[in-house]
């Protein structure tokens, strides 16, 4: 059996002030074909998967490109069309084919085209032909168009947010691509659009029992494989919002009423579902006056995995003014300040200006005398099996505040974006990650208590405010009740 695998991935906020181009994917991950590493990164684990498949004389294996870019802006044309001709001409020369694996994200938009993945998958399909398998991966905070659907026979969707699952996710498009290929299964899709878009974690009540519930309809057969699309309601798209997805073994009536049930269920948890969001000073005081340490702070706006620059100055500014005490901030991003912290060197006292560069929206500049307490070339965080690289870094001491600046735009996942760069966490009594809720899974163990923290800026985090220009459908809480205006 013949299979080609490829990834290409981002997350576009058509909001944010920033812009993606291709030098933003070679900075993040660019991997040619045959040079993905062992360990997968998050849209694609599939490389890894089919690897194994191949080493046990499964498949005869031929890769494409994998590349991912932090999400940011719109992705410019002619980023886009490498990109999207690049893997078509890889696809084109590995035919004939059994099958086709795509890592994706779901969420990118280019100029010139608002459903980059669609594309991409409809393209894959003129190629190959209507008997050739194709799987898809996908993330949550994506927009599930017609077209994906029309086109592909599997689609599995990282389950848990944080996306702790993202390798199970790719292994289980896989499986199910390749029993398809054989004829083992008759795969159909069922797609329910939910109507609605809100903050979804699963780490949680109520998501917890909806994503433990649709993993047991898959353990106990009732499905072939069921999902939840939560939408990025950062991008401006026609099929913004959340959607449910399940793979029937050829009963598409089954599966229809099962994603409409879930997808109804999914429905009546709207607005029941975030954590308490504090005012920015509210959260720094409740850390300040915490009996025990570290107290994690989440500035969940500021989010580079949102698509913003995340350098923002707001909290820190505020932290500063309060005399914050034994706190470590991770990351603002800032290059030029790192490199000024690199060629001054540790243990350097300087006047550095950095943070607050790139939005209006995101605090001025902080001006301060710092210590360089730290400097290091191509940092790296963890996220799960995942090595997430940061760029160089540099941590700075503002009054008794660590900061670290990094390079290489990144959310916080895990407890590492500190102690690599020599921060002992365990001394600290308050630690601010800039990330929604994808921290939530490394941190929770060593969190003493966790706090969100919201602070606007260049992220549209209120639906009923955002000037969306391409939505047609009624969506909650845009609109209060769409399905009653959907049959009126």
């Amino acid at each position: 059996m013949r299979v080609f695998c490829a990834s290409i991935a981002t997350e576009t906020n058509t909001f944010s002030p920033l812009r993606t181009d291709f030098s933003d994917f070679a900075q993040s991950f660019y991997a040619a074909p045959g040079d993905h590493p062992e360990t997968p990164t998050l849209c694609s684990a599939v490389f890894p998967a089919l690897r194994k498949r191949a080493q046990q004389g499964e498949v005869t294996l031929i890769e494409g490109t994998a590349t991912w870019a932090e999400p940011g802006g719109l992705v410019n044309a002619r980023t886009w069309s490498r990109l999207r001709d690049e893997v078509l001409a890889q696809l084109r020369a590995a035919l004939p084919l059994d099958a086709v694996v795509l890592g994706l994200h779901g969420a990118m938009i280019a100029d010139g085209c608002v459903d980059c993945e669609g594309a991409l998958i409809e393209a894959v399909r003129e190629i190959v032909g209507p008997n050739v398998r194709i799987g898809v991966t996908f993330d949550p905070h994506s927009h599930l168009s017609a077209r994906r659907v029309d086109n592909a026979d599997i689609i599995t969707v990282f389950k848990e947010f944080p996306h702790t699952d993202f390798v199970e996710t790719g292994e289980a498009c896989v499986d199910l691509t390749l029993r398809a290929a054989r004829g083992e299964i008759a795969p159909v899709l069922s797609v329910f659009d939910v109507r609605m878009i809100d903050v979804l974690p699963t780490s949680r009540a109520p998501m917890r029992g909806f994503v433990d519930k649709m993993m047991a309809l898959e353990e106990d057969g009732t499905a072939l494989s069921v999902s939840a699309i939560h939408g990025f309601m950062a991008g401006d798209s026609p099929d913004l919002g959340a959607k449910i997805i399940v793979v029937s073994d050829g009963d598409k009536p089954a599966g229809d009423a099962l994603a409409r049930d879930l997808g109804m269920e999914l429905f009546s948890f709207r607005g029941t579902t975030k954590p308490e969001f504090l005012a920015v000073e509210d959260a720094l005081a409740q850390a300040r006056d915490a009996k025990t340490g570290p107290v994690v702070i989440a500035d969940v706006w500021d989010n580079p995995g949102g698509g913003v620059a995340g350098d923002s100055t707001i909290l820190l500014r505020t932290a500063i003014e309060m005399n914050m005490t034994s706190m470590a901030l991770g990351t603002i991003w800032d290059p030029m300040a790192v490199r000024l912290c690199h060629a001054a060197g540790e243990g350097t006292v300087l006047d550095l200006r950095f943070g607050g560069k790139t939005s209006a929206f995101a605090g001025a500049p902080i001006d301060a005398t710092v210590t360089v307490v730290k400097t290091a070339s191509n940092a790296v965080q963890s996220f799960g099996a995942s090595v997430v690289p940061l760029g160089d870094c540099a941590v700075i001491r503002v009054g008794d505040i660590e900061v670290v600046l990094n390079s290489n735009r990144s959310q916080a996942f895990s407890p590492d974006l500190f102690t690599n760069l020599g921060i002992d966490i365990t001394t600290r009594k308050v630690l601010v990650v800039k990330s929604t809720n994808h921290f939530h899974g490394a941190f929770a163990s060593v969190a003493a208590e966790i706090l969100y923290a919201a602070v606007s800026g260049p992220y549209p985090n209120d639906p009923t405010r955002t000037d969306y220009t391409r939505l047609t459908r009624p969506l909650w809480p845009i609109v209060e009740a769409p399905f009653d205006l959907e049959t009126a």
